[in-house]
């Protein structure tokens, strides 16, 4: 998404995703599981919300 990177902290991003797999492609921070809740999830495409940190803004200066 524009906008947005790849949080830059490689072991955190580790976890996210062993989370994401564990979760059948489904944000390991939700507890429903639909699909709206696949990685990436619906808050994160229509309103730019990334509850696990995965996505992060980019800032003026990166």
């Amino acid at each position: 998404m524009k906008g947005f990177r790849l949080n830059p902290d490689k072991e955190y991003v580790n976890k996210i995703i062993e989370g994401t797999h564990k979760k059948n492609g489904h944000c390991p921070c939700r507890v429903k599981q639909d699909d709206s809740t696949l990685c990436p999830c619906d808050e994160f495409i229509k309103e730019g919300i990334c509850k696990c940190k995965l996505f992060i803004p980019i800032k003026n200066n990166e």
